[in-house]
This record gives structure tokens, sequence and C-alpha cells, in this order.
């Protein structure tokens, strides 16, 4: 069973399935984050996203990661998954995220974010995984540094 982090899906209303692959981004001792402005100010998350139609996942991660934070990656494991049932505004859908989150290795900086509204931001783990908002991403990120993942 995969966990459930944040509000469980609320009666009634029908989710779409929306798989997604995320990057916990390592090296020497940081960690590489992305920070989106939002309407409610800026929301620090794991960088990655949805898996378009006929895309897999880790094509999908190397695409979101260089989108968000300019760097290319190198995927050493998937750590962890979970699911979030939220409404995604973009979309205008009422969605249940399944999000594979990846340890990962950043590579080259290509140049900076091409997404509008990200920003890269290097931090050290401890302070990561206090600042993350989304519960999944911080419980996973956690059980990672643990040494656990």
């Amino acid at each position: 069973m995969i966990p459930i982090f944040g509000p469980p899906p609320r009666p009634g209303i029908r989710y779409r399935r929306r798989p997604g692959a995320y990057a916990i981004l390592l090296d020497a001792g940081r960690i590489l984050l992305t920070e989106q402005a939002t309407e409610d100010g800026p929301d620090l998350q794991l960088p990655g996203g949805g898996i378009d139609p006929g895309e897999a996942a880790l094509p999908a991660l190397a695409r979101e990661v260089l989108e968000e934070t300019g760097h290319t990656c190198r995927v050493l494991r998937r750590v962890g998954v979970f699911r979030q049932f939220n409404w995604m505004p973009e979309y205008r859908i009422h969605a249940e995220k399944v999000c594979a989150v990846y340890l990962c290795r950043p590579g080259l900086r290509l140049g900076p974010p091409t997404e509008a509204g990200h920003r890269a931001i290097w931090m050290p783990p401890g302070a990561a995984m206090a600042r993350l908002p989304a519960p999944g991403s911080a419980a996973i990120l956690r059980h990672v540094l643990r040494g656990t993942g």
C-alpha cells in the first residue's frame, strides 16, 4: 500500500491519477531544491513533477530537474513513493498524485531554470527537511538522511 500524506480524498470528488517523479539531489553535504513562486508566496519543493502521457519516469525526472533547477542529474535509486490528494489549479483538476522519489546526484548546471517562477536553492539537508512544507517529501527526505533510504 502506498502511504497517503496530507488530507485524505474527499467523498464525492473524482480524482484524476497523476504520476510524478521527484529528486532528492545531494552533493557535498548540500541539497538542491527548487523554490516556486505562488499566489501564497514562495514554495520550497523537491525538484520534479508530472510524468506526461507516453513519457517514462526517469526521462520525466531529468526533464523536470533541468526545467526547475538548470541542472542535469544522475539517478542513483528510487527511495520511496507516496500519494497526495489535492486540487491542481494550473490544470483545474482534483488529482491523486502518485509521487515516486529518487536519490540523485546533481550534474552540470546548464543555465538558470527555464520553468517560469522557479529558482534553484542549495541548502544543508537538515534545513531542507525542516523547511519542506510537503509532508510526503519531508518524510522521504528524513528517511534518506537517516541512512535508511
